[in-house]
């Protein structure tokens, strides 16, 4: 499939094509020229709203993660015509928040959307605790390697995609899966690229860590490494990320 982007088109125009060529582009690049689209473009909200109604399928209530962006960058433009049609079009938002053990993801949704990213770490290691918690009857705050293959892969995709649609595709766990699989599953060369590492040593929490999108793909949410791999490893090949 060629991919031909002229000079006169218009950043819509760009955003329209790039959508179209999912082997081509990062989901940071779409997010990016989304921006661009809702901030700089004449009428670019309402262009973006009507890209949305088009990809969106309402009978399904089924999106893509790019969908998911749109919909909250809408929903933050405070734009009351704008408000209004996404509340009249999508009354119960796009991202749903699925949970097999009755979890609440409002609250790390709220986190990450108002760009709490420290905090919402923080959640996110109470949550797979709480998840664990549940399934595997004990009450420890930290997680065993053994913990991780019964956490229901439905509330660790959740967490996942909260992730991903706040930090223009940035963060999330399927990120960092994919930087540690495409570095043929070596750790160092991983906290390297991820930014958990300074000077080949471990960086110190919580000063030594950025806590926005300026930080390298993958960076959070955090693992603790000095406890070992075990427990990442078993995240990574969580049948969750095959589905």
């Amino acid at each position: 499939m060629t991919i031909e982007i002229r000079e006169t088109d218009t950043q819509f125009d760009k955003l329209c094509v790039l959508l179209k060529s999912e082997k081509y582009y990062t989901t940071h690049t779409k997010c990016t020229l989304i921006n661009e689209v809702a901030s700089i473009e004449k009428d670019g909200l309402f262009k973006l709203l009507s890209l949305l109604l088009e990809k969106y399928d309402l009978e399904k209530q089924s999106g893509s993660l790019i969908d998911e962006y749109i919909y909250e960058l809408l929903l933050n433009s405070k734009d009351s015509t704008i408000i209004n049609l996404l509340n009249n079009n999508f009354p119960h938002g796009i991202t749903v928040l699925k949970s097999e053990l009755n979890i609440d993801y409002k609250p790390l949704q709220k986190l990450l959307r108002i760009g709490k990213f420290q905090e919402a770490d923080q959640l996110t290691q109470g949550l797979l605790c709480t998840l664990s918690q549940i399934i595997n009857n004990h009450s420890r705050s930290w997680l065993y390697f053994t913990d991780i293959p019964s956490l229901p892969s439905t509330d660790l995709q959740t967490i996942d995609r909260l992730w991903q649609v706040h930090s223009l595709g940035l963060f999330g766990i399927s990120k960092q899966r994919d930087i540690w699989l495409k570095n043929g599953s070596n750790w160092e060369k991983m906290w390297s690229k991820i930014g958990w590492t300074l000077n080949d040593s471990s960086r110190r929490y919580p000063q030594e860590f950025t806590w926005d999108i300026t930080a390298p793909e993958g960076h959070l949410p955090l693992f603790n490494q000095l406890r070992g791999v075990q427990v990442l490893k078993a995240l990574f090949t969580h049948p969750a990320w095959n589905e």
